[in-house]
């Protein structure tokens, strides 16, 4: 049954910004020529930056034909040979590891050829008259520009031209490399060198321009984006989600939100994942698409908060995605690395805590979670290695703790547990960023939606796995670990997760009156669990009302301060609703 309301394409109108956005290459065209025209200049370099994964061929191909340049480049010819950018990358790829590598300190001037920039360089410099136009992934190595235009894409949508071998990764053209290897290295060189570069380039974007669409191109003036991200921060948004099939996948969310009625199934809503979501910029009647980390970059303190950027510097700590095994299977038993072996091994500064919240679930919704008092570890693991090697299937119910789920049910999750949803379960999975990072220690012994075993890291996981966490243990600190903090005038609130020395905080509030919330300077993410619809309101009218319905998430800024969620017509009539909600504790016990 459809859940009324739910929105695929959330927005936020930018208030006075109509006409600050065009669509199609000739109006396009129009704002350029007019830009340049205001300069009053004999010449006019034009840069196009590219996010890898934009189609800069395309870029400079049409811009080329509409602006009539006196000298056009593309930065593709000024990399280094695709051998050397091999051996340059490969210490970070993790050699024949099919899904981990590790982060680095690489840069974009890295990947280019010297001698080859330089002579770029030159020649731009002899023209003295008409326009020059660069275009490419690093075209501001050649040249800053007199215009600067930011051809953005989200991840998401990068990893969709992987999957249809559209594009390929910086400094390696298509090729016959499979779509994971190639999100793989984008994972850990392309993106994080490339958003090193971009971070300190969004003030000075003089127009961004939006390629998600091939067919139709839009650009904004840059002034009219930073004023839409700054708007942003101001009031509570929501992210663009999307959903993916998986070998486990169910059918709630197909049914839920009115998705492809064609599709197998939908395993994946991912629903506030900043840096893979998109955020849609409404400029009058024209809407433009942009990663969700240009807001983190541009705004983190407003976003974050004080203390959180503090600690977690220009990154988005919190993810909010759904898992839907509804009609589907169980998913892959795994674990999460500790905060230590993923520091040594994989550079980052922080785990994968998490929690599973279930949004709902069928009479037989189970959860695996934690070890059995009996548990021999020398026995489990040689089982895990049999199976693998295609021995006996492993039973995780030998070893595994398999608990009944219902409603409302929240399990945490703490790196070095060991755990999987099982089938007929439709989970709100509350986790800290490093998203990448689970070892899978079996899966069933089913095939990837590309008939390929999926990846098992028995090694890495059997290394992370903390065997003191069995049962009487996990019944105590991770199955419904509720703490009743205080109530209201038509609400209650209670503590619900996550544990006492992770990060985030988890929140329940249940209402059928308006209830009072304050970020208290820190970013708050949040779920509507509970209920039809809710509207989120500013106590002193700081931002309009904002609604959200069922299984809609939200992020309020740091910044937004004090505010309210109350029932959307109901209130009043003792129909309640639940939310949940995440913030970063800024002192752990």
């Amino acid at each position: 049954m459809k859940i009324s309301g739910y929105d695929k394409l959330p927005s936020i109108a930018v208030p006075d910004a109509a006409g600050a956005c065009v669509v199609g290459w000739d109006a396009i065209e129009g704002r350029l020529r007019r830009a340049i025209a205001r300069r009053n200049a004999r010449r006019s370099v034009v840069v196009v930056e590219c996010y890898p994964g934009v189609d800069a061929t395309e870029v400079l191909r049409q811009l080329e034909a509409r602006l009539d340049p006196v000298l056009a480049l593309g930065t593709e010819d000024l990399l280094r040979a695709p051998g050397w950018i091999d051996r340059l990358v490969e210490p970070f790829l993790g050699g024949d590891d099919p899904v981990f590598g590790s982060l680095g300190d690489l840069t974009l001037e890295q990947f280019f050829d010297p001698a080859l920039l330089g002579e770029a360089a030159g020649r731009v410099g002899r023209v003295e008259a008409g326009v020059v136009l660069i275009v490419g992934c690093g075209a501001g190595l050649v040249h800053a520009g007199d215009i600067l235009v930011h051809a953005d894409l989200a991840r998401w949508e990068a990893q969709n031209r992987f999957r249809r071998n559209e594009t390929g990764n910086l400094g390696a053209g298509p090729g016959t490399v499979p779509a994971s290897l190639k999100y793989k290295r984008a994972f850990f060189v392309d993106w994080p060198v490339w958003d090193r570069w971009k971070r300190p380039s969004i003030g000075r974007w003089d127009f961004a321009l939006d390629t998600h669409r091939r067919h139709e191109p839009k650009m904004a003036e840059g002034a009219a984006v930073r004023r839409g991200l700054r708007h942003a921060v101001s009031r509570p948004f929501r992210l663009v989600p999307f959903f993916d099939p998986a070998p486990w996948g169910g059918q709630w969310m197909k049914e839920a939100f009115d998705l492809d009625r064609g599709a197998a199934n939908y395993g994946w809503g991912f629903d506030c994942v900043p840096e893979e979501n998109s955020l849609l910029l409404d400029f009058g009647n024209t809407r433009l698409e942009l990663p969700a980390l240009d807001l983190v970059f541009d705004q983190p303190r407003a976003l974050l908060g004080e203390a959180v950027q503090a600690r977690f510097g220009d990154e988005f700590p919190i993810r909010f995605d759904l898992l839907d095994t509804m009609g589907g299977g169980n998913l892959s038993f795994q674990v999460h690395p500790l905060a230590g072996y993923i520091r040594r091994h994989f550079g980052l500064h922080y785990t994968q805590d998490e929690s599973y919240y279930l949004l709902d679930a069928g009479p037989n919704a189970s959860v695996y979670l934690g070890l059995r008092e009996d548990v021999d570890p020398e026995a489990m693991a040689r089982e895990l290695a049999a199976a693998q090697a295609g021995g006996p299937a492993f039973d995780p119910g030998r070893h595994a703790n398999r608990w009944p789920a219902r409603r409302h049910d929240h399990f945490l999750i703490p790196a070095g547990t060991v755990h999987c949803s099982g089938a007929d379960a439709m989970v709100l999975e509350i986790s800290a960023t490093p998203y990448l990072f689970t070892f899978k220690l079996w899966d069933w012994g089913r095939l990837g939606l590309d008939g390929r075993p999926r990846p098992i890291h028995l090694a890495h996981g059997l290394a992370n796995i903390d065997w003191g966490r069995t049962t009487a243990w996990t019944r105590r600190e991770l199955v419904n670990r509720v703490e009743p903090l205080g109530s209201g005038d038509g609400w209650r609130e209670e503590r619900t997760g996550l544990c006492p020395g992770d990060f985030i905080e988890v929140r329940r509030h249940w209402f059928t009156r308006s209830v009072p919330h304050d970020t208290a300077g820190g970013v708050n993410v949040l779920n509507l669990v509970g209920g039809e619809a809710a509207v989120v309101g500013s106590p002193d009218g700081a931002f309009e009302p904002f609604v959200v319905h069922h299984a809609e998430t939200f992020v309020v800024p740091a910044a937004v301060g004090r505010y309210t969620i109350r029932p959307l017509g109901t209130e009043g009539t003792g129909r309640e609703c639940t939310t949940v909600k995440a913030s970063v504790r800024t002192h752990l016990p």
